[in-house]
């Protein structure tokens, strides 16, 4: 078998939590362990809300828990590959302007993911004369109604057919930037990915993902989706409004005390104890992870505490 490589593909939307390090431990154990290549990609595109500031911090948050990363990309530098699967896409017939709001879609049909399915309203309108760069609304490509059949690596069925259960995806926003369905595929495809290890939330993307891939004429990579870190009431941990922050968790801990706590949540240790991740690596198996999410608070006398 060639070996694998795999990544670690945050947002750079707000400070780095707890559920961020969490996934990307489990990320580079699981490469590591298997004598694999991991790549770090900071996913910046969303103009509207990323920071530099943000993706320099969670570089140096990686490099304190010695996390070492075979390559480093920056996804806003990869313009010119996502604008080659637009053009191709286009070339094939299958983009098209789309004007319909988020509020549009309220009251209509659930989709996987919780939010609300978009029903493929625009599908019939066509590119105007100077192509998807033309267009000022949001630019959505039309799926093969076609079902995906897909259990990932941990046994989770992602079966679905994208088209009717998500709706045709947005591949590039009316604000002009790429959008995550596509931009992912893409750089996947382009650094050879052969894992995907990611936070199940992302889960329900999967077979939209996979019918883009196919599309684009691109590999598929094998899919592993882990559980969550959530707040108190019971959302997962999230950047955009700041749970539990990487700047409390340096002033409580230092970092192989929070190694050894992030090992203990993800059931690589009985207790938590300080160490560092390459003392993880021989040890490491999927069998050890719970699937079932868990609970991340920072207690005032403990600090953080996962269970």
């Amino acid at each position: 078998m060639s070996r694998i490589v795999s990544r670690f593909a945050p947002s750079t939307t707000g400070e780095a939590h707890p559920g961020t390090l969490l996934s990307a431990l489990l990320v580079w154990l699981d490469a590591r362990a298997r004598d694999g290549r991991a790549l770090l990609r900071l996913e910046d595109l969303d103009t509207t809300r990323v920071k530099a500031a943000w993706a320099a911090q969670l570089v140096d948050a990686l490099a304190e828990l010695r996390m070492d990363w075979d390559e480093t990309i920056v996804q806003s530098g990869r313009r010119a590959a996502h604008e080659a699967a637009l053009d191709q896409l286009e070339r094939d017939g299958r983009l098209y302007p789309c004007a319909c709001s988020r509020a549009d879609r309220q009251g209509g049909r659930r989709a996987p993911d919780g939010g609300w399915a978009y029903a493929n309203t625009c599908r019939e309108r066509p590119l105007p004369a100077g192509g998807w760069r033309a267009v000022q609304t949001n630019v959505r490509v039309r799926l093969p109604d076609e079902r995906i059949g897909l259990v990932d690596e941990g046994g989770t069925d992602l079966s679905q057919t994208p088209a009717i259960d998500m709706g045709d995806p947005v591949v590039r926003r009316r604000d002009g930037v790429i959008a995550y369905q596509l931009a992912v595929v893409v750089d996947d495809a382009d650094a050879g990915i052969t894992d995907v290890v990611r936070g199940r939330d992302i889960a329900p993307s999967t077979a939209t993902q996979i019918m883009l891939q196919r599309l684009l004429g691109l590999p598929t990579p094998r899919y592993r989706h882990h559980f969550l870190l959530l707040e108190d009431s019971g959302d997962k941990l999230a950047k955009l409004h700041g749970s539990i922050p990487f700047n409390e968790l340096r002033a409580r801990h230092d970092p192989r005390e929070l190694c050894g706590i992030l090992a203990h949540g993800a059931g690589l240790l009985e207790a938590p104890r300080p160490c560092e991740p390459r003392a993880l690596v021989a040890d490491f198996t999927w069998s050890k992870v719970p699937t079932g999410d868990r609970l991340a608070t920072l207690d005032p006398a403990r600090g953080l505490v996962i269970g």
